[in-house]
This record gives structure tokens, sequence and C-alpha cells, in this order.
């Protein structure tokens, strides 16, 4: 089964995107920032990371960096799930190592289509 870490200070975004995944066959953990999502990749390195932009403690852009330089950290594939829609926004999460951008709110169909594009659905 593949595996995904939602990190996102939202208990609300990470039930429901919680309960997509599940829908899709992932096992799924939660993080609600970078830092603990970092700790988290570091015990198990996920499939996916669904990735909020702006946290406390620790930014998604902060996290990404991070993440891609940790052992095994270009592996998981990243989709910034965010409010930020501005393409200057969503240029510098691909440029940190983002996979997929997908816009909040999303629902089931939308995000399904963002993990199939990155071969993970």
């Amino acid at each position: 089964m593949k595996s995904c870490l939602i990190v996102d200070d939202s208990r609300v975004i990470r039930k429901v995107s919680r309960h997509i995944l599940e829908s899709l066959d992932f096992v799924v953990d939660e993080a609600e920032n970078g830092q603990d999502g970092l700790g988290k990749c570091q015990e198990a390195m996920p499939d996916v990371i669904l990735l909020d932009w702006n946290m406390p403690v620790m930014t998604g852009i902060e996290f990404i960096a991070k993440l891609r330089e940790q052992p095994g950290g270009d592996k998981p594939k990243v989709v910034f799930c965010t409010t930020e829609n501005d393409i200057a926004h969503i240029r510098e999460a691909i440029s940190a190592g983002a996979d997929e951008y997908v816009m909040k709110p999303f629902d089931h169909e939308t995000l399904q289509i963002k993990l199939q594009l990155v071969g993970m659905a």
C-alpha cells in the first residue's frame, strides 16, 4: 500500500484529506506543522506528502527545502495544497521541489487527478 503524510495546521483539512486518501487505499499519517512532518519523514519516508504553505513553526517552503536534503527525501511526491494561487507562489513551490499544486478547497476528484499526475493514484 502507498503511504501519505498530510502536513497541515488545519485539523479540518487533515480530516477531509485523510478521508479522500483512505478511499484511494492510502495509509495516512498527519502532522500539524513542517517540523512535526520532518520528524515523521525521518521515522518513515512516505510515498506522497500533501503539504500546506502557511503553517506556524515551519512553513511548507521551509519543509520541502529540508525534506529534499534528507536521505531519501528526493523520493516522496509532494503536492502543495494551499490557498496561495498566484503564479509566483506556484513557481516558487515547483522550484523548491514540489511535484504538483492543488487549490484549497479541493474535492475527491481534484485530489485524485493530482495524484494521478504524479503517478500515485
